[in-house]
């Protein structure tokens, strides 16, 4: 029987993998295998240092073999179409596989090795490819947005099976144990094409440039699939699992009078900071010791009844074009595996409410749809391309247009702007609001070295397409199951991927 320890140390002797084994053995008065359950660090007192727990086996004891979604051949076993090759659709894939169906999964964007030719495209002559570009193609908006594993929700399935899954991918295995797990921008690519393989080697299908333009439904199920350029195809269950981003298929619900919601979601800006700044808040030190790794943070404000918060920091990162069509400006951001940039950059965005979509109100149920597109456009109308509108931290506060702006890690470049022209005020002014709260907290995070850069809307989905709470398909399309992101049933990598696996088990159970 395994007997769980705990260990604290400094952050030397917690990169010593070796050590810490060894320490653990020590405290557990046992000598065989040890397997690490959580590593945490703590950076409140004047030294940081890490938690780390594990559990030590006896020299001649078995260990348990981790759970994980595990492989057969489907081949010829009954099909199910899975619309999107993100989190949600890829893990809704391997779910299939394991309970007897043959997964036939549908991506409008291009394999990862080619959509990344059509992001330096972007980034280099400022060229949006409305169907592959960082939301759209293999692995989704997840494989070009930093890869951040972390979840709070621990109710939706198990979360240690997908991670043991993309360990078998090819992730390293300490995500299985640290705190705040994380892959990385440059190392999600390859885990994406193993589970890829992995699926038609089961004997399922993964079609790339092949984007749904409509659904052929009779008798409350969709029966057929039309794809761009006209073909058809039949089909019997149907998973949707297309992202937060695809709006031409939020429009077909909208246009036939299907159930769709509205769906309050955040709009902001990205900010961004030298990483030192960052480290020297949080560590309480000049210079970031050699084994602690670049520091990130979360902040959350209350200014005028509405909660202002970062969201997705990315330290050592980089802030990256998100657009999805020409004549918009959506900015996001991701890290490296090592974070080791010089900036890290967060979304830093307030909670919208029904009373600001209130000018979109003819268009119904699209209406926070129609809010969010308004002000990505009108980013894009103020500088004339993706180049993004940006004003210094301080001069944002007093409301002056930058006389310049520091560097920053955007590559399309930014331009000197007064925000107020590309935010709504009730956003604008809360932000200011809190960037003041935070100031009187953390000095250093209201630097005029600083920049934001706008606009940050793609924080999660505005509409919500409803599901049966028990079936969990469309209340009026029997065989359709939203799910992931896009439907707004999640919010980022790990709760798609839950959601996904979630919607198979049910699928299936009802089958």
């Amino acid at each position: 029987m395994a007997v769980r320890v705990q260990i604290q140390c400094s952050a030397e002797v917690a990169a010593n993998i070796t050590e810490v084994e060894r320490l653990l053995r020590q405290k557990a008065g046992l000598s065989g295998r040890v397997v690490l359950v959580k590593k945490s660090l703590d950076a409140r007192s004047r030294v940081p240092f890490f938690l780390i727990s594990g559990d030590v086996f006896s020299h001649d004891e078995l260990t348990p073999e981790f759970e994980r979604i595990q492989i057969q051949n489907v081949l010829n076993a009954p099909e199910v179409h899975i619309i999107g090759a993100g989190p949600a659709g890829l893990f809704a894939a391997l779910e299939c596989i394991e309970r007897g169906f043959k997964p036939v999964v549908l991506e409008r964007g291009k394999a990862v090795k080619e959509r990344r030719r059509d992001l330096a495209i972007m980034n280099r002559d400022l060229v949006v490819n409305a169907e592959s570009n960082y939301c759209f193609g293999e692995g989704g908006a997840g494989t070009y947005s930093d890869g951040k594993l972390y979840t709070r929700s621990k109710k939706r399935g198990s979360i240690d099976r997908i991670l043991n899954t993309l360990i078998y991918f090819g992730a390293d295995e300490r995500i299985r144990y640290e705190a705040h797990p994380h892959i990385g921008t440059n190392k999600l690519p390859g885990i994406i094409e193993n589970i890829r393989e992995g699926i038609i080697a089961s004997g399922g299908e993964v079609r790339f440039d092949t984007r749904v333009d409509d659904f052929i439904v009779q008798s409350g199920k969709v029966v057929e699939l039309v794809y761009a350029g006209g073909l058809r195809e039949k089909v019997e269950n149907v998973i949707l699992a297309t992202g937060h981003s695809a709006r031409d298929i939020f429009e077909w619900f909208g246009k036939s009078g299907y159930a769709i919601e509205a769906k309050p979601f955040a709009l902001g800006v990205r900010i961004e900071h030298r990483q030192e700044i960052i480290d020297k808040i949080q560590y309480k030190c000049d210079v970031r010791g050699d084994f602690l790794p670049p520091s990130s943070y979360g902040l959350v404000e209350q200014v005028n009844g509405r909660g202002v918060f970062s969201f997705c920091m990315c330290p050592g990162g980089i802030i990256a074009p998100a657009a999805t069509s020409p004549g918009e400006i959506v900015v996001n951001g991701w890290s490296p595996s090592k974070r080791n940039g010089k900036f890290a950059n967060s979304g830093f965005v307030v909670a919208v409410e029904e009373s600001d979509f209130k000018p979109f109100n003819d268009r119904g149920e699209l209406r926070a749809l129609a809010f969010q597109s308004f002000w990505e456009r009108k980013a894009f109308e103020h500088t004339g391309s993706i180049v993004a509108p940006a004003q210094r931290v301080e001069d944002f506060i007093q409301n002056k247009v930058s006389a310049d702006l520091p560097e920053c890690s955007y590559i399309p470049g930014v331009t000197s702007s007064d925000l107020r022209q590309v935010l709504p005020s009730s956003v604008h002014e809360r932000l200011r609001g809190a960037l003041v709260q935070i100031g009187k907290k953390m000095p250093l995070y209201r630097s005029n070295e600083a920049i934001l850069v706008g606009v940050e809307s793609r924080t999660s989905s505005p509409v919500r397409i409803p599901r049966d709470p028990e079936k969990l398909h469309h209340p009026e399309i029997e065989n359709l199951y939203p799910c992931g992101e896009g439907p707004g049933y999640a919010g980022g990598i790990m709760s798609a991927a839950l959601d996904g696996v979630k919607v198979v088990i049910t699928m299936s159970n009802c089958e």
